[in-house]
């Protein structure tokens, strides 16, 4: 992806790269995902990447040297004080009867049908 310098400087670092997004860089991806695109899907792609890549460029301009690094959200207010549940081993489901239930095994696993194609 192409790159060009934000102007400026924030907090005394340098401000972060506003990359933009290209019709190669799309097809690219596209190609890495598997993914077909149809030609008119290409444009649209690129349109909305580039949107991305433009908020999160917004986003950085915001002054967070007085906010405190935050790993997940359930850090936030009363998250981690006892909402989740505790993670306490439990017993599994009984293998033959889940089995039995499947459309097709052999004794030991689920059979399903192959989905990537390489």
């Amino acid at each position: 992806m192409e790159s060009r310098a934000g102007p400026g400087t924030r907090n005394g670092e340098e401000r972060g790269m506003t990359a933009k997004v290209t019709v190669k860089d799309v097809e690219r991806v596209a190609e890495l995902a598997h993914l077909e695109l149809k030609p008119d899907e290409a444009p649209r792609m690129l349109h909305d990447l580039n949107a991305i890549l433009d908020y999160v460029a917004e986003l950085n301009e915001l002054d967070t040297a007085g906010v405190a690094p935050l790993a997940q959200v359930s850090e936030l207010g009363d998250a981690a004080a006892g909402v989740l549940r505790a993670d306490l081993p439990l017993p599994s489901l009984d293998r033959a009867v889940v089995l039995a239930q499947a459309p097709e095994t052999d004794q030991v696993f689920f059979k399903v049908p192959k989905v990537i194609e390489r």
